[in-house]
């Protein structure tokens, strides 16, 4: 039967969040419930709460979480009770026309629960990127799971399930970093941050981060920046170029997601070099590039959604490097705080206070 919880909901544009009982059905086929251990306070949450991703108020917030399956649907055979899983946004449908060509992380068919959450009254919730997870349990599709080793601290594992993996994803899967490789990362949050921590992971020689705000570079720098531009104070194309001996870098990661901190990056790569764009844009940004310059660098011009991941590969891969003391995925985690603290974590995200805040439940 149904179960009632506590969970964190916006419940309207640009309104604090608040605390409400949580109504989660029993699993569906193909659909499982989790009690949620930890999430992480991501700036897609800030996004769903100030009405920048949709409308469809209200919003079950949390959507970077780790927790242990309570119960499974019919037909789910992937997971079962008492698993620790990461949640995942990316269930890939298998069947789509990039799955069936080898390119899973590429789906074009995620899915979803089936069934709504909603609050006591009836009223229908939207769960953030279909998780939901600022909730003692949640109801998600079987496929949105992935079970990890049970030793690592669920705060910890939790945020493989969107900034770190992004980040990380951004160098690694989309950019393609190989040893020796220079590497420049423009925003240094959360994610630009598990940029650089993928580019040291990947064997990169040189790792170039550049930011406005010198605390978020030295942070950078614990994450395995070799050189730090703020670009406040310093050109940071020049700045990049005189660091590569005049050429540009091999890898340019956008983290920031403005236009401008985009030209940044496209003018400096090296020759043939890839610029990859992992920062967010809104949807009325614009972008203009002389047509000759694209076509005369040459290179490559990509874009990261989720860090180009498949779950299923890369969380238990990543996990186990944290396991063995070759990523600190623990430096990611500013403070572990409870559910009645959301609304303070987003301010404190908001001035830069912190890498990440996470929800203990």
């Amino acid at each position: 039967m149904a179960q009632e919880v506590r969970g964190v909901i916006a419940p309207g544009k640009d309104e604090p969040v608040r605390i409400e009982t949580i109504v989660v059905p029993d699993p569906g086929p193909g659909e499982a419930v989790v009690r949620v251990q930890a999430c992480g306070v991501c700036h897609t949450d800030l996004h769903y709460k100030q009405g920048g991703i949709n409308d469809d108020f209200p919003f079950l917030l949390g959507h970077e979480a780790a927790g242990v399956v309570e119960s499974v649907g019919d037909d789910v055979t992937d997971v079962a009770p008492g698993d620790f899983v990461i949640l995942n946004w990316r269930a890939v449908c298998g069947k789509c026309r990039a799955c069936l060509r080898g390119r899973p992380w590429y789906c074009f068919d995620t899915h979803n629960a089936k069934q709504r959450m909603t609050l006591t009254d009836g009223t229908e919730l939207s769960p953030a990127l279909g998780i939901g997870a600022f909730a003692e349990k949640t109801l998600v599709a079987a496929g949105q799971c992935t079970k990890v080793d049970p030793a690592v601290a669920p705060e910890v594992a939790g945020l493989l399930g969107c900034g770190v993996m992004a980040g990380i994803g951004a160098a690694i899967n989309t950019g393609s970093v190989g040893r020796g490789d220079s590497v420049a990362v423009i925003g240094c949050g959360g994610v630009g941050d598990a940029a650089v921590a993928g580019a040291r992971l990947a064997g990169a020689a040189k790792i170039i981060a550049v930011d406005i705000d010198d605390r978020k570079l030295d942070t950078a720098r614990s994450m395995g920046a070799t050189h730090t531009v703020n670009s406040r104070e310093t050109d940071p194309v020049e700045a990049i170029r005189e660091l590569t001996g005049g050429f540009g870098a091999d890898v340019v990661i956008e983290a920031v997601g403005r236009p401008e901190t985009y030209r940044q990056a496209f003018y400096a790569r090296d020759l043939a070099g890839t610029v990859v764009l992992v920062g967010v844009p809104t949807p009325e940004m614009k972008l203009e590039l002389p047509l000759l310059d694209v076509f005369g660098r040459g290179g490559a011009l990509k874009s990261s959604w989720y860090g180009d991941c498949l779950p299923s590969r890369d969380f238990p891969m990543l996990i186990d490097l944290h396991l063995q003391g070759r990523l600190d995925l623990g430096a990611f985690v500013t403070e572990t705080i409870q559910l009645d603290e959301v609304e303070k974590a987003f301010e404190r995200m908001h001035r830069g206070d912190v890498l990440r805040s996470v929800v203990v439940l």
